[in-house]
């Protein structure tokens, strides 16, 4: 039995069941799925999560709640990473746990995780520990929290695959439509039809979160500051780098920093 089978079996092997697991293992498997509903906390680094449509960005202090057999892939590259799951059996009818979402951990929810912070395994019903984590699973959506929103669309498309990634190599550029449509042999109009109908995306909000996204691995795993960090991805304005961290990930650049070294 390969570790993808373990994995899936141990989450599915007792149904009526819920399991916390603190070990990782899921950065190392190819894409999956079981019938519980996860609770996937990042603490201390960001978490990567692939799925068919999308690539998540998980920062420190945040969670992902991932619905029942919703095939997905953690990822993540760095050793100070702690990562916590617990999985929910049962149907959920209210829509909060119909759909993956990303959501900062609350002062509330980090008390209760301190208090369960040793715990381990399966729990049934008729224990208190199984009592706590269902209430720990309604709190969830009851705290009405805004979403994390950077979601960056995939593609199979190998020419905008290729555009993509020499993106990513140059956010320290100008980058500008023209200038990209012009390297690429292409005209404007044709460049942003390709990023509209294979991303459902624009070229420029793309670019945007492809530059947060380096910030937010700069400010872990750098020590260059912040007007260092924004020039590095392409901003002369730390004004503007600041503005639009928040406006994608709800925090400004010094608060992810405070966050991220905890």
């Amino acid at each position: 039995m390969d570790i993808l089978e373990q994995l899936v079996n141990s989450v599915d092997q007792n149904p009526d069941a819920i399991l916390v697991v603190r070990q990782q293992t899921e950065q190392r498997l190819p894409a999956h799925q079981h019938d519980k509903a996860q609770l996937l906390l990042v603490f201390g680094g960001i978490a990567y999560l692939q799925t068919a449509e999308k690539d998540f960005y998980i920062p420190s202090n945040h969670y992902i709640w991932i619905p029942k057999n919703y095939p997905h892939n953690l990822m993540f590259n760095t050793q100070d990473l702690y990562i916590i799951n617990i999985y929910f059996p049962g149907e959920n009818t209210e829509a909060f746990y119909n759909q993956l979402g990303i959501y900062p951990v609350s002062k509330l929810l980090a008390e209760m995780l301190s208090f369960s912070e040793k715990w381990q395994g399966d729990y049934f019903a008729g224990s208190w520990e199984f009592d706590f984590l269902t209430t720990l699973r309604k709190v969830l959506s009851k705290e009405n929290l805004k979403r994390f929103s950077i979601q960056l669309p995939t593609t199979d498309d190998q020419r905008l695959q290729a555009i993509v990634a020499s993106l990513r190599s140059r956010l320290h550029e100008n980058l500008t439509l023209e200038g990209v449509a012009n390297q690429w042999g292409m005209s404007v109009r044709s460049l942003t039809r390709l990023f509209q109908a294979k991303l459902h995306i624009t070229f420029i909000q793309y670019i945007k979160m492809l530059r947060i996204i380096r910030a937010m691995e700069l400010i872990k795993d750098s020590d260059l500051n912040m007007t260092e960090i924004a020039y590095e991805i392409g901003y002369s304005n730390i004004a503007a780098f600041s503005n639009n961290f928040h406006q994608l990930t709800n925090m400004r650049p010094t608060e992810f920093k405070t966050m991220s070294s905890v």
